[in-house]
C-alpha cells in the first residue's frame, strides 16, 4: 500500500482533529463572542491558519488547545480593532487577553472548564425550534458535526448554495432573535430536548432510508448523527430520551450490511442475513436500552421505537420475531405520539402478528389521510397486505402507485419488480 505524503497526511490528521473538536471551539468561542455565526468564522479562520502551520512546524502536543487559542486571539484582535472592549464583555476578553498572552499556543489550562456546558449549549442553540428543520439540520452538522457545506450538501443531495443559505440564514434569524446561548432549564429543557432529538432522528432517517438519488441508503448521515447522539448522552446522562434515540440509532444502524446487494438494490428486513448484523452495535444498543429501563423511561417515544427494534436485534431468524410483543410496543407508541406513521407501522406490525386482514383492517382508515397521499409506503404496505390476501391485481397496482411516489431509484426498482410479481 502506498504510503499517504507528509502533507496529506497532515490534511488528513488536520480534518480530523476538526470533526472532533468542532463543536467544543465553537462552543466555548459562542460562549465568548455571544454570536454563534462570528464563533464559526473565528473557528474556520483558526482552522485555516492551523492548515498553514501544521504541515512546516507539526501538530501540536494538543491540537485542540491550539486551535482556541488562536481562535480567542483572532477575537481579541476583532474586539480591539473594532474598540468594544468597553462593551459588557470587556472583563472576560480582557482576561482572555493576557491569558493568551502568558501562555503558549498549544496550550489552554481552561479549554475544558466548561466544555460540557458549552457543547450541550451549542447542540440547543443550532436546533433552536424557531428554526425549519431542515435549517436546524444543516446547521447541527456543520457546528456540532464539523462537517463542510459540501459534505452536507453531498450528504442530503441538494446544491451547495443551498445548504450555504440554510446555514446563513439560520444564524441570522438566531442572531436577529437573541436567542441565549444556555442550556434551557425546567420545563422549556424537557421541549427542547424534544427538538434536539427530532433533528438527530431526521439526520439518522435521510440516511438510513435515503428520500431520493440512486442510493438506498448514505451511511455517512447515519455515522453522524449517531456520533453527535453519543456525544449528547455524555453532556445529557439523566435524559431518558436522549439514551432511548441513541439505542434506536445503534440497533437499527446494525443492519447496515445486510440491507443492500452488492448490486445496490435493497434487502428487506425479513429477507437480511443476520449474520451480517454488526453485534457490538446491536449490543451497545441494547445496553443504552437497559439504562433508558433502569431510569424508568421506558415508554418515552424513542425508548418504544428501541424496544421494537430489540426485539428484532434479538431474533436470530426473521421467523422467530416476537410479533405479539411488537404489536403490542406499536400499540403503545399510538398512544404515546399518535401519528398516521405510527399507525402505518402498527398496522404492519398487526398483519405480522394475526395475520395480513388485522393489518388491513387497520390500514383503511389510513387511506383519507392527507398526511399521507403522497407517501410511498402507504400503497406499498397495502400492495403486501392485498398480496398475502391473494388479491393479485389490485396488489399490483398498489406497488405501481408507491413506485411512482417514490424519488429513490433503488427502492422504484424493487416495487416495480414486485409489481410484476418477481419481488
Amino acid at each position: 500500500m502506498d504510503q499517504l505524503s507528509p502533507k496529506l497526511a497532515t490534511d488528513r490528521a488536520i480534518e480530523a482533529v476538526w470533526r472532533i473538536e468542532a463543536a467544543r471551539l465553537i462552543g466555548g468561542l459562542t460562549k465568548m463572542t455571544r454570536d454563534v455565526g462570528a464563533a464559526e468564522e473565528l473557528a474556520q479562520d483558526a482552522l485555516l491558519v492551523a492548515l498553514q502551520q501544521w504541515p512546516q512546524n507539526g501538530i501540536p502536543q494538543n491540537p485542540g488547545g491550539w486551535l482556541m487559542q488562536t481562535a480567542k486571539r483572532r477575537a481579541i484582535d476583532q474586539f480591539r480593532r473594532k474598540k468594544v472592549l468597553a462593551t459588557n464583555v470587556m472583563p472576560e476578553l480582557t482576561y482572555e487577553a493576557e491569558l493568551a498572552e502568558s501562555q503558549a499556543p498549544d496550550y489552554d489550562t481552561r479549554l475544558d472548564d466548561d466544555v460540557k456546558d458549552n457543547v450541550l449549549s451549542l447542540v440547543f442553540t443550532a436546533c433552536h425550534p424557531i428554526l425549519s428543520a431542515e435549517a436546524r439540520s444543516a446547521l447541527t452538522l456543520r457546528l456540532v458535526g464539523g462537517l463542510t457545506t459540501a459534505e452536507i450538501a453531498r450528504a442530503f443531495l441538494v446544491p451547495e448554495p443551498t445548504i450555504q443559505q440554510r446555514i446563513v440564514r439560520a444564524k441570522k434569524t438566531l442572531a436577529d432573535a437573541h436567542i441565549p446561548f444556555e442550556v434551557p432549564r425546567g420545563e422549556e429543557r424537557a421541549g427542547r430536548v424534544g427538538s434536539v432529538l427530532e433533528v438527530l432522528y431526521l439526520i439518522f432517517n435521510e440516511g438510513y432510508s435515503a428520500t431520493a438519488g440512486d442510493d438506498w441508503m448514505r451511511t455517512e448521515l447515519c455515522d453522524e448523527a449517531m456520533r453527535v447522539g453519543r456525544i449528547l448522552a455524555r453532556l445529557a446522562p439523566e435524559e431518558p430520551e436522549v439514551h432511548g434515540l441513541v439505542a434506536l440509532m445503534e440497533i437499527q444502524a446494525s443492519r447496515a450490511a445486510a440491507r443492500v446487494r452488492a448490486d445496490g438494490t435493497p434487502i428487506l428486513l425479513l429477507e437480511q442475513d443476520r449474520t451480517r448484523w454488526n453485534q457490538i452495535l446491536i449490543r451497545r444498543g441494547l445496553a443504552e436500552l437497559e439504562t433508558v429501563i433502569a431510569m424508568g423511561g421506558a415508554f418515552g417515544p424513542y425508548a418504544l421505537q428501541a424496544a421494537i427494534a430489540a426485539c428484532h436485534a434479538r431474533a436470530a431468524k426473521a421467523a422467530n420475531t416476537d410479533w405479539g410483543r411488537i404489536a403490542g410496543l406499536y400499540d403503545e407508541l399510538a398512544v404515546v405520539t399518535p401519528s398516521p406513521i405510527v399507525e402505518l407501522n402498527r398496522a404492519v406490525a398487526h398483519s405480522m402478528a394475526y395475520g395480513a386482514e388485522a393489518g388491513l383492517r387497520l390500514l383503511e382508515p389510513l387511506l383519507g389521510v392527507a398526511a399521507l397521499q403522497n407517501y410511498h409506503l402507504l400503497p406499498s404496505v397495502r400492495g403486501d397486505f392485498l398480496n398475502k390476501l391473494g388479491r393479485f391485481d389490485e396488489a399490483r397496482a398498489e406497488f405501481r402507485r408507491a413506485a411512482a411516489m417514490t424519488q429513490n431509484e433503488r427502492e422504484k426498482e424493487l416495487l416495480l419488480k414486485r409489481a410484476a410479481g418477481q419481488g
